[in-house]
């Protein structure tokens, strides 16, 4: 394809084209020996646009080509170069970010006007970069690592912060015979702020939080849907949130604060918990839900006889949190172990949740190796910076 485009470049320099044409053609910069030509310029800016880059693209495309050819200049005087096994894996990689096989990558950049050589070339200055900047600092960097460095990164990798909220909430009933008062209700109370929603939360919410102006405690982020806990991290204390359907109900929550803790923040989280149902919705069938409560301790006693349910009544999952339904895990996630919650109904009846176990899922720690080898990456970066920096410096450089 490269002898290709240089033989049609070859015509084409024989062949009088219009003005724009030659336009692409014409140099733009010279860098030492090598040249950059407007083609190239165009192509990279369309590449740089495919891969959304922000900002001006056609001087940004200059610019990176000027450093490629500093880079294959580096490279040549330290005899680097790359066979055509080498490229065509660096390809596959780049292209098997997206997903793609290296011909599908090609044919999507062809749609869009992009040559392949564009797409080479740009991944072969990227890894002969990548070997000059081994070739002249891998062993400085390697033998700068300590022990101690390595003992510092794995102590702030496992210090990451954990995120909690505190919030107020109302709950409206959002069963058929309710949703056409509580939805528009539901939306006049989102537009509600500061003491107004403490307010409407005593007057309107169906949560046991109403007494306390719908005020909740302190709840791990982790424990959250991911979809609900979301929205905390982008809002201001005093705001709140849109109407959100939880099953049966409409929630609505205001977020007074916002913490970053000194625990670890889990990668997920697994919990679990016992459900059953309890016939009704109303005064008794609380009361046979206090009853029960009052004689366990923990998910193994409700199968005790003397509870009075039926073998096969309750039922043991262990979810994430991503997993649940989110009006069940906005109930499990204020609930510790052992406590029971029946504010949900199912039907005409009363579910029942009893939180099991709650385990946060650790992220792996990182070897000791794979430490190291992030710290050497990360020395060699700041030594390629600079190394660019004296490259552009002694380089002989025009714009055109």
């Amino acid at each position: 394809m490269r002898l290709t485009m240089l033989f049609t470049a070859a015509l084409l320099a024989l062949t009088p084209l219009p003005g724009a044409a030659q336009g692409l053609f014409q140099t733009r910069a010279q860098v030492n020996d090598r040249i950059v030509t407007g083609y190239e310029v165009s192509q990279r800016a369309m590449f740089l646009e495919v891969l959304n880059t922000a900002g001006d693209l056609q001087q940004q495309a200059l610019d990176a080509l000027i450093e490629d050819r500093l880079r294959q200049d580096a490279a040549a005087r330290l005899g680097i170069t790359l066979t055509e096994a080498q490229l065509e894996a660096g390809m596959a990689e780049f292209a098997g970010r997206a997903n793609m096989s290296t011909e599908e990558f090609v044919a999507a950049l062809g749609q869009t006007g992009i040559a392949e050589e564009t797409f080479s070339d740009f991944v072969a200055a990227g890894m002969l970069w990548r070997e000059v900047v081994r070739a002249r600092f891998a062993q400085r960097a390697s033998t700068s690592v300590t022990e101690a460095d390595i003992d510092r990164a794995l102590s702030a990798s496992s210090q990451r912060g954990a995120v909690r909220v505190l919030l107020s909430e109302i709950i409206l009933p959002a069963t058929p015979e309710f949703i056409e008062q509580t939805a528009p209700l539901a939306e006049e109370i989102s537009q509600l702020r500061g003491s107004a929603f403490a307010d409407a939360a005593r007057q309107f919410s169906a949560a046991q939080s109403r007494e306390q102006g719908g005020q909740i405690d302190w709840l791990p982020l982790a424990n959250l849907p991911p979809e609900i806990g979301a929205m905390f991290l982008t809002m201001q204390p005093g705001d709140v949130t849109p109407p959100i359907t939880l099953g049966n109900a409409i929630a609505i929550f205001q977020l007074r604060a916002l913490e970053e803790t000194r625990s670890t923040d889990p990668s997920a989280v697994e919990v679990e918990y016992a459900r059953f149902l309890i016939p009704g919705t109303g005064a008794a069938a609380q009361t046979l839900v206090a009853q029960i409560a009052a004689q366990v301790d923990s998910c193994v006693d409700l199968n005790r006889p003397a509870v009075g349910l039926s073998p096969g009544q309750v039922v043991v999952t262990s979810q994430t949190v991503a997993q649940l339904p989110q009006d069940i895990g906005m109930e499990l996630a204020r609930l510790d172990a052992n406590e029971i919650s029946s504010s949900l109904t199912q039907g005409n009846d009363t579910l029942v949740l009893m939180l099991c176990h709650r385990r946060p899922i650790l992220p792996e720690p990182p070897s000791r190796d794979a430490v190291r080898e992030q710290i050497i990456n990360q020395r060699l970066n700041g030594y390629a910076d600079i190394l660019m920096d004296e490259l552009r410096a002694d380089a002989f450089i025009r714009l055109q």
